[in-house]
């Protein structure tokens, strides 16, 4: 089997000094990797953002005080869906609705809540059972409302 470079008639990536052709090595970077792991390999790519630590699974509570409710004959006449799979929900089929009120197959969202604790439509997160994270999202919540007070302040001084 001939290598990629010599299939795709290029050069391996090469030191750059601009920023373009640095994202460009990078990219292509990344594709080479892919391609070198073969089509059964999963990358999680959240976890190439540096200096984040990927979300753990939402807690069991937090899984099983999701509300289950029905589709109602106009919600399906709608064309509700669920934002997993696509597919449009049956009149009268049950359903799971998270917090911020998102509505998905228990098939689809089960599976999701056991790997990450948000919502895959807004990101709306639910409690974990990892004391650490839980610590870490309080500090954020908390930097956000310092932040929106400092801004607060200033536009009531300046503005």
């Amino acid at each position: 089997m001939a290598s990629y470079f010599d299939e795709h008639d290029c050069e391996p990536t090469t030191e750059s000094s601009t920023p373009f052709s640095q994202a460009n090595n990078l990219l292509l970077q990344l594709a080479r990797m892919l391609l070198e792991q073969g089509p059964d390999f999963e990358m999680d790519l959240t976890s190439l953002t540096p200096g984040e630590r990927q979300a753990p699974p939402a807690s069991k509570a937090a899984v099983e005080s999701l509300k289950a409710v029905q589709i109602t004959p106009s919600q399906a006449a709608k064309g509700a869906s669920c934002p997993v799979c696509l597919a449009e929900f049956d009149e009268y089929e049950f359903v799971k609705v998270m917090p911020c009120q998102h509505k998905f197959h228990p098939s689809c969202i089960l599976p999701w809540l056991s790997k990450t604790n948000s919502c895959p439509v807004c990101r709306h997160e639910l409690p974990t059972d990892d004391p650490e994270y839980e610590e870490a999202r309080k500090e954020k919540e908390r930097a956000k409302e310092r932040e929106a007070q400092l801004d607060m302040l200033h536009n009531a001084m300046y503005g």
